[in-house]
C-alpha cells in the first residue's frame, strides 16, 4: 500500500501544471502561487481536523524543530530555489535539478536513519534520473547553464528531499500523516508570509474572472497540495525514504501525460523513453 499512496501522490503533484497556469493566467508570480497554495491548505486542513481529528494538531514543544524544518527548509526553500532556477535558467532544466532529490534522500537516510545503500537502489535513482531528463525535453538543448542556477537547482533537489527526511524523524517520534503535513504546511505558510505581499496577492485573485480564480485555488490546494502530501507522508510510514522518492518521479511523468491529455502537447520520442527509464526504475525497487 505504501508504493501505491507515494504512487498517487506523484500523480496528482503531476496535474500541477493545470493549476498553476490557471493562477499565472492570473498574473500571480511563482512564489505567489507558492504562498496561495500552503495558506489555503492549511486552513482548510486546519478545518478538517478541528472537525475530525483534533488529537492531530497536538505535537511537543521539544519536537517543533522536525516541522520547522520540514515547513521552512524543504517546503518554502524548495520552492523558493525552484522558482529561482527556472528564472536563471529554463523549466526543464530546473526539473531535472529538482529531481535530484532522490539522491540526496538516499544519502541523508544512510546517514541519519541507517538505510541500506544498496547497488538496486544506487541503480533506480540513476534510472530515474535520466528518465527525468529524457521526460523533461532537456536532451538536444544547447545549454549554457550559469552556476548560480545549477547551485539553485541542487538546491531545490536538496529542499524537496528534505520532506522526507524530516517526515521520517516525525514518523519515529510516533506523528501521523495529518499532524506532519498540517505542521509543515503552517510553518512553510509563516515562512511565505514574510517574502511574499499578500494584499498584492488577493488583489490579482480579484480581478478578471473570480469564480474561475477561486477555483484554481481551490484545486491547487486541495488536488495538487494537501492530498498528495497526505498520501506520499502515509506512504512514508509504510516503505523507505529513497524508495518513496524514487516512485516520486512518475510526476513529471504524469506531467507529461496530463500535458498531453488537457492541452494537447505533442509527447516527443525523448519524453517516451524518459517514461520508459522511470517507470522501469520504479518497477525495479517494487
Amino acid at each position: 500500500m505504501g508504493t501505491l499512496f507515494v504512487i498517487i501522490a506523484g500523480s496528482l503533484w503531476g496535474a500541477m501544471g493545470i493549476f498553476v497556469r490557471g493562477l499565472a493566467g492570473a498574473a500571480l508570480t511563482s512564489i505567489e502561487i507558492c504562498l496561495v497554495r500552503m495558506i489555503v491548505s492549511t486552513v482548510l486542513l486546519t478545518l478538517f481536523l478541528l472537525i475530525t481529528n483534533k488529537e492531530a494538531l497536538k505535537i511537543k514543544i521539544k519536537d517543533i524543530w522536525i516541522f520547522i524544518g520540514a515547513g521552512i527548509f524543504s517546503l518554502t526553500f524548495f520552492g523558493f530555489c525552484y522558482f529561482t532556477t527556472i528564472q536563471m535558467t529554463s523549466m526543464s532544466v530546473a526539473a531535472v535539478l529538482l529531481y535530484t532529490s532522490p539522491v540526496f534522500v538516499m544519502l541523508l537516510s544512510a546517514l541519519f536513519f541507517r538505510e541500506k545503500i544498496t547497488k538496486r537502489n544506487i541503480i533506480c535513482v540513476a534510472i530515474a534520473l535520466i528518465g527525468c531528463i529524457f521526460v523533461t525535453g532537456i536532451i538536444g538543448e544547447g545549454l549554457n547553464l550559469p552556476i548560480m542556477g545549477i547551485l539553485f537547482g541542487l538546491g531545490s533537489g536538496l529542499g524537496y528531499g528534505l520532506y522526507s527526511i524530516f517526515s521520517r524523524f516525525a514518523i519515529n517520534k510516533g506523528y501521523g500523516p495529518y499532524t506532519i503535513t498540517f505542521y509543515s504546511f503552517l510553518f512553510s505558510s509563516i515562512a511565505l508570509l514574510f517574502i511574499t505581499k499578500p494584499g498584492e496577492v488577493v488583489s490579482k485573485l480579484m480581478v478578471g474572472n473570480i469564480g474561475s480564480n477561486m477555483l484554481y485555488v481551490i484545486g491547487t490546494s486541495v488536488i495538487v497540495t494537501v492530498l498528495p502530501y497526505m498520501f506520499y507522508t502515509k506512504g512514508l510510514t509504510m516503505i523507505e525514504n529513497t524508495k518513496a522518492a524514487v516512485m516520486a518521479c512518475i510526476e513529471p511523468i504524469m506531467a507529461t501525460v496530463f500535458g498531453f491529455i488537457v492541452f494537447k502537447e505533442v509527447l516527443s520520442i525523448y519524453e517516451i523513453i524518459g517514461i520508459v527509464l522511470v517507470l522501469t526504475a520504479i518497477a525495479l525497487l517494487k
